[in-house]
């Protein structure tokens, strides 16, 4: 079943959360050169332009077909400083994988905890979602964290779970349910 955007758009008094479009190639081609995102998420060493408008190209598909959700984290200036989306739904079972990535330029402000607030919010009350998960190399503190303060529960590791670049990481499961008490 096809998505719409967010009417009225996902935003808070910091940020605010665009549908990602081919538009957001060369500052996220910026961000993802950061060690930490290469790291700790999906995204390949060395991303070029055309990685980069394939993996757009699949969040704008997604809207079409409703298996996913993609979206620019800009500031009220209008300056990208990450990605967040949902990397998965599925909405037949009324579940979804929340991502997310932050500029180097961006942490410690509370952006990766405000996109999460907001896109949870979104997939509960707009999606109708279930449980939300997020997938975390158990090695990411720092994203443990966000997820903590999102009301997210730990609830085990995948162990070798994911394989990128000649390197296999252990993941952690985090979820939040629609009748978890957090949620504000």
């Amino acid at each position: 079943m096809p998505l719409q955007p967010p009417d009225p758009p996902l935003a808070d008094d910091l940020i605010s959360l665009e549908p990602l479009t081919q538009a957001h190639v060369p500052a996220l081609l910026e961000i993802v050169e950061d060690d930490q995102i290469t790291r700790y998420t999906r995204v390949p060493d060395g991303a070029d332009e055309a990685f980069m408008r394939g993996w757009i190209g699949r969040y704008e598909s997604g809207w079409s077909d409703g298996s996913r959700a993609g979206f620019a984290v800009v500031d009220r200036a209008g300056e990208l400083l990450g990605f967040a989306g949902f990397v998965q739904l599925d909405q037949d079972a009324r579940e979804g994988e929340i991502g997310y990535a932050v500029g180097a330029q961006a942490r410690g402000r509370g952006i990766a905890t405000r996109s999460l607030e907001l896109l949870t919010r979104w997939g509960f009350d707009r999606l109708e979602l279930v449980r939300i998960e997020l997938m975390i190399d158990v090695d990411n503190a720092g994203s443990a964290r966000v997820a903590e303060r999102g009301g997210y529960r730990f609830e085990g590791v995948l162990r070798s779970k994911h394989f990128k670049d000649g390197r296999r990481a252990d993941l952690g499961v985090w979820s939040r349910l629609r009748g978890d008490d957090q949620l504000a």
